[in-house]
């Protein structure tokens, strides 16, 4: 008999987390404000058109100095995980 493997998405709180990280590609901002994701970068992280990308900042010092996306589609039910017990202790 198998053991099921627990999730080990990138939003799962049981998920290792990454060893390195590594630039992917440099993009540019345009003078709206709009930026291209690769077209290789879209296949590899699967984003489609429509896809929801949430926008996570640090700060350091009262500056961002760091900006990532992450696909909303795993992030919101982890983001209800977390919270979800701390809520109901809270009611």
């Amino acid at each position: 008999m198998t053991k099921a493997k627990p999730d080990q998405s990138c939003f799962s709180s049981e998920a290792k987390p990454p060893s390195c990280c590594k630039v992917e590609s440099i993009v540019s901002v345009d003078e709206r404000g709009q930026m291209v994701l690769p077209k290789e970068i879209r296949e590899k992280a699967r984003i489609k058109p429509g896809d929801k990308l949430a926008v996570v900042s640090w700060e350091k010092d009262g500056e961002i100095c760091c900006i990532s996306l992450l696909k909303t589609e795993g992030f919101v039910e982890t983001i209800k995980e977390m919270l979800g017990p701390m809520i109901k202790e809270l009611t």
